[in-house]
């Protein structure tokens, strides 16, 4: 999944188009929905990066600070592992990498409870507090949160972006393809398949049910596949009469969108009503809760992912030795790893970073890095010059992978060529 684009970073306000320019991204270049990597892909936790990955550098500059934004202590959508990961990332750094081009992170914490108001509220206080780069591990609230960091001249960095404002913003770095990877994704795996109907079970939430309905219903179409969206009220218990609904009128398959508490209701109403179709899950599906609640309705899922935290691939390697030791109580799986890429991508994108690593001066560097290995990413890599997607300059790369679901366990990661 190849793509191509000539326009500046520096003149691409002037082109967005904000969710009409994202309903014509196409699907191209996929005659299967994934390709086979040679990594053995076995899981072993008993395999540790090597010494070398922890090489004592320690940072000894004056510190600088870095803000992190992240879901946490809201009614409905609350995810700790986020932080966790992106902590056990700065000492990592702090102790081995040399910190940023030299000097020691602090990181500074803000908790979004995935509304408008502390989203604003959690931008405000990065501002004030005078951070030199803000990281998102994910969002619904982007549209509320980049404006705000951006128009302070602060660089933002998430793993995947769902609006206009994450996607196609000046000094906004979106690590991966993300929603619109993942959609794209869906729908060529739907159409390598013979799938002729799918259903999409959506958080009702900020910009994911429009933005599905304009990247997702398009990509579908130009698959040949008929895509129906089904929302789902955030906090919802019990999605029977949603999923009941849903998998009617010959549906061959659903896609599922949402935080682990959406997926867990929506996984247990599909065992509920009995379904069998083919089920397509994201990251938060697979969290620990979602695994232990929904239990067999997880099995044999097709899990649409930019990130592998089980096999024996070296990133995946190195995921699982830095929170072994820096963060030995976090359970690294369902989203937690994305608070982890989202860190370690912005150290390893600004390690030719010279001079005070002030916020002007962290944007030329990721601007500049090119081709940088994503964390946990089994063989991906992020350019952040614009040119990944046409038409979502913000965007670093345009890679996914998926993976089967087995024993509760992602298995078999694929990277989507």
């Amino acid at each position: 999944m190849t793509f191509s684009r000539s326009t500046p970073r520096t003149i691409r306000r002037s082109r967005l188009a904000a969710v009409a320019l994202m309903a014509m991204v196409p699907v191209v270049g996929l005659a299967t929905a994934c390709s086979s990597d040679s990594t053995d892909t076995a899981s072993s936790d008993s395999v540790e990066a090597p010494s070398s990955a922890f090489p004592d550098n320690p940072a000894t500059g004056t510190p600088i600070k870095i803000g992190l934004i992240n879901p946490e202590g809201g009614p409905a959508i609350s995810q700790p592992g986020n932080r966790e990961a992106a902590e056990a990332v700065v000492k990592y750094a702090n102790a081995n990498l040399g910190g940023i081009a030299g000097h020691p992170i602090t990181m500074v914490s803000c908790k979004n409870q995935e509304d408008p108001a502390s989203a604003r509220d959690c931008a405000n206080q990065m501002v004030e507090q005078g951070v030199a780069a803000v990281i998102v591990p994910t969002t619904s609230q982007g549209e509320a949160i980049v404006p705000i960091v951006t128009g302070a001249g602060i660089p933002i960095m998430s793993v995947s972006g769902s609006g206009p404002a994450e996607l196609t913003t000046p000094n906004s770095f979106v690590l991966t393809g993300g929603f619109p990877g993942t959609l794209k994704s869906m729908a060529a795996y739907s159409k390598a398949n013979n799938l002729k109907k799918v259903t999409a079970f959506v958080t009702d939430n900020g910009s994911v049910v429009a933005g599905t309905k304009a990247m997702g219903e398009p990509a579908f179409k130009a698959a040949g596949v008929e895509l129906q969206i089904v929302p789902i009220p955030k906090g919802t218990p019990d999605a029977t009469p949603q999923v009941s609904s849903g998998v009617s009128g010959g549906v061959d398959a659903v896609a599922i969108v949402g935080d682990a508490t959406m997926c867990t209701s929506v996984l247990k109403a599909f065992s509920t009503v009995g379904a069998d179709q083919k089920r397509m899950i994201i990251q938060p599906c697979i969290d620990p809760s979602t695994i232990e609640a929904a239990g067999d309705a997880v099995e044999g899922s097709l899990l649409f992912t930019t990130s592998d935290s089980e096999s024996n691939d070296p990133e995946a390697v190195l995921y699982r030795s830095v929170m072994k030791k820096y963060s030995p109580s976090t359970d690294i799986g369902g989203y937690t790893v994305v608070g982890y890429q989202s860190t370690l991508s912005l150290i390893r994108a600004a390690a030719g970073l010279t001079g005070e690593p002030t916020p002007a001066a962290i944007i030329t560097a990721l601007e500049a890095a090119k081709d940088v290995p994503l964390p946990a990413g089994h063989g991906m890599s992020f350019t952040c010059d614009g040119t990944a997607v046409t038409g979502m300059p913000a965007v670093c790369s345009s890679g996914t992978m998926t993976a089967t679901m087995k024993d509760g366990k992602p298995v078999d990661p694929q990277l989507v060529k």
